[in-house]
């Protein structure tokens, strides 16, 4: 099969463009090409665009990917002023604004994800040491592009997300990725591993790495049911689906593939666990009035309903071991965003609580 092509994110274009931008009036001349080098450690030199006076934009290029972002034209601008003070940011045409609690920004900034904003503020670092700069990141044509995906429903108004963890997207055939999924457990077996994690993404691995330092990991993506089937045939003993709840708390409602176009069902088991638990009316309105599960973290914890996440764990395991028909055993550990454990299930053994309060 012919290997697909990787490409950027948005997050890179906007650093690309914020070091144009800045190097531009350090130097009196709009480069041609810049050079960065992304979080995963490869370099980035695209061409650069020069839009209007310090306003610097590339055309993002996703590589093999279907990305919504493709072919876009990001840019930035960087407002360097006369005196000291830190790399701030405003959104563009064409990027949110963040409305609504419970996502990575806080209310009223600009939907710039906390790894592209470090990524442009070394951009600006590196040409401005100490200047106050306001960094303004847009996506021409983002506001339309932006009806197309969840960001209304999530609280970002106006535009589209710059994005990215790694600097670079990976290619997300769901061929490519299945195979990719099933090549690396299959080496990993037949080097001897009996066990092993499967985590979503490149944050659940270094989470889990963390908390299980002798465990093989392998990304799964969203393809939770393909991954535990190649696992299964493949001779694997134990299974530990290990994730944040956004992910797990699908799994656990029964689905197997939990990219949000095959459904959005987060908040229904979640509200289902609680009410099993007793909660409040008060406290189920709220859950399925909220836009992230991340933000329902420290609200369940203060009402004292932390064991709602083993709950739950113990629910996407059984669904796990259901679709592998018992062919082996299917741990379930369920993370918050800093990678601090929130519940956990053991396939097979008494459940292990997590919290104050017992049953």
């Amino acid at each position: 099969m012919k290997a697909l092509r990787e490409g950027f994110t948005t997050g890179s274009c906007a650093a690309a463009c914020a070091l144009a931008s800045c190097l531009w009036q350090k130097e009196g001349e709009c480069p041609r090409k810049v050079k960065i080098i992304v979080p995963e450690g490869r370099e980035y030199a695209p061409e650069i665009r020069a839009l209007s006076p310090y306003r610097c934009a590339v055309i993002k290029d996703s590589g093999d990917d279907p990305d919504i972002t493709d072919g876009c034209e990001v840019w930035a601008e960087a407002g360097v002023r006369d005196r000291m003070g830190p790399v701030t940011f405003r959104a563009g045409e064409g990027v949110g604004t963040v409305t609504l609690p419970g996502l990575k920004l806080p209310v009223g900034e600009a939907a710039v994800n906390p790894v592209p904003r470090k990524m442009i503020e070394e951009a600006v670092r590196s040409v401005f040491s100490r200047e106050s700069v306001e960094v303004t990141v847009g996506i021409t044509g983002g506001r339309e592009l932006a009806r197309k995906t969840f960001n209304p429903r999530l609280g970002i108004e106006g535009g589209l997300s710059v994005l990215g963890t790694t600097g670079v997207v990976k290619p997300m055939s769901e061929e490519a990725l299945t195979e990719s999924i099933e090549l690396e457990l299959r080496q990993l077996r037949t080097l001897g591993s009996g066990d092993i994690g499967l985590v979503f993404g490149s944050q659940g691995e270094e989470a889990l790495k963390a908390l299980r330092p002798g465990l093989k990991c392998v990304q799964m993506s969203n393809f939770v049911g393909a991954a535990l089937d190649m696992a299964a045939q493949l001779g694997y003993r134990r299974v530990l689906l290990a994730g944040q709840p956004g992910k797990l708390v699908k799994v656990s409602g029964g689905s197997m593939q939990t990219h949000s176009r095959y459904g959005d069902g987060r908040r229904e088991p979640l509200c289902a666990a609680l009410a099993l638990r007793g909660a409040p009316a008060g406290l189920l309105r709220t859950v399925m009035n909220s836009t992230t599960l991340d933000g329902l973290i420290p609200v369940i914890r203060e009402a004292g309903y932390e064991r709602v996440w083993t709950d739950l764990c113990r629910a996407a395991s059984g669904y796990a071991s259901a679709r592998v028909r018992g062919a082996l055993r299917v741990d379930v550990l369920m993370l918050d965003g800093h990678g601090k454990i929130l519940g956990e299930w053991r396939d097979g053994e008494e459940k292990i609580q997590h919290g104050p309060h017992g049953d």
